[in-house]
């Protein structure tokens, strides 16, 4: 990609990381339990992590043309599913109500981050943006699949407690 589109990226970037991040707050304030709050507390402050690392990388950028090296090799794919996204997690959340609809929007944004993280993996030539679009991208596919699990999970819990199965 063109190197007078690398600040438009990560001017992107942020906003979809800011975007996460409001809604995650919003689903949080109106949550109902504490268990739920911290779910999503966990959420916010990873969009601020990642956040503060568009914003710097944004600076350096601007100012040289490069971006600065990072702590990228530490990523997360090893969180395939903490231990809060367990049975009474989802036992919390109001199937049919607000803090899942924002799971469900949260998903969209999750995949669009994903998609745009993933291919400036694969695009960038710089070693340290492709290092932190890697190290992003396995981020925002851990969140990705926390929250497919947990709606799959909410839909099946809809289901059963309307006694939706007709075999």
């Amino acid at each position: 990609m063109k190197k007078s589109n690398t600040l438009d990226i990560l001017k992107n970037a942020f906003f979809l990381e800011q975007q996460g991040k409001n809604l995650y707050q919003k689903a949080m304030e109106n949550a109902q339990s504490d268990k739920v709050k911290v779910f999503f507390q966990a959420l916010i402050d990873d969009e601020k992590e990642h956040m503060d690392i568009l914003v710097k990388q944004y600076k350096a950028y601007k100012k040289n043309k490069k971006f600065v090296a990072g702590q990228y090799e530490n990523n997360s794919e090893s969180d395939v599913a903490p231990s809060i996204l367990d049975d009474s997690l989802k036992e919390k959340i109001n199937a049919a109500g607000f803090e899942a609809t924002a799971i469900t929007a949260a998903i969209s944004f999750e995949k669009k981050a994903v998609d745009l993280y993933g291919s400036r993996a694969k695009e960038a030539t710089d070693v340290e943006e492709k290092k932190m679009y890697k190290w992003l991208s396995t981020w925002e596919t851990t969140h990705l699949n926390k929250l497919i699990d947990l709606e799959e999970s909410l839909i099946e819990k809809v289901w059963n407690d309307n006694n939706f199965w007709p075999f």
